[in-house]
């Protein structure tokens, strides 16, 4: 599965707050020239995190955006979930109100999905993953941040 550039750019903004967070709006134009990232793209995703309260922002000459909680109580699943909406490894999976994982193409109780099973799984652990990690965890040192999370990932092996 590959997050959309909303979520990539919407990430790195919150790192940005986050990272000069000291009280004082940071001007979205300020982040966009130093991440060389378009305003425009900023300015909308944004919007969609103000919308679910993960950022505020200020008027004026020495307005700009900052955090509206502590980078420690913001998971990147709110962030992702602003900015994506609901996460799913393939389209026909998604979250029904009440929780429950459905499949569009389950039609009747008849017809059971055979790979839901899978994906409801991968969704779960990409959920988990994401609700997990916080904020204030992207700060770290590269170096830190990669010993935490044990990026000793093995390639995948194909065939014999």
């Amino acid at each position: 599965m590959m997050f959309s550039t909303k979520a990539e750019y919407g990430v790195r903004v919150m790192v940005e707050l986050a990272r000069r967070s000291d009280g004082e709006p940071i001007p979205l134009a300020e982040i966009a020239a130093n991440d060389g990232l378009p305003l425009a793209y900023l300015e909308h995703l944004v919007a969609r995190l103000r919308k679910a309260g993960l950022v505020d922002s200020r008027r004026g000459s020495r307005g700009g955006y900052l955090l509206a909680r502590p980078a420690a109580q913001i998971t990147m699943a709110e962030v992702v979930e602003a900015l994506e909406g609901s996460i799913a490894p393939i389209e026909c999976i998604s979250q029904a109100p009440d929780g429950t994982i459905v499949c569009a193409r389950e039609s009747t109780r008849d017809h059971v999905c055979p790979t839901k099973l899978l994906w409801t799984r991968v969704r779960l652990s990409i959920v988990s993953t994401l609700r997990e990690t916080t904020l204030a965890e992207l700060l770290v040192e590269p170096a830190i941040a990669n010993a935490a999370a044990g990026l000793q990932i093995e390639p995948l092996r194909t065939g014999a």
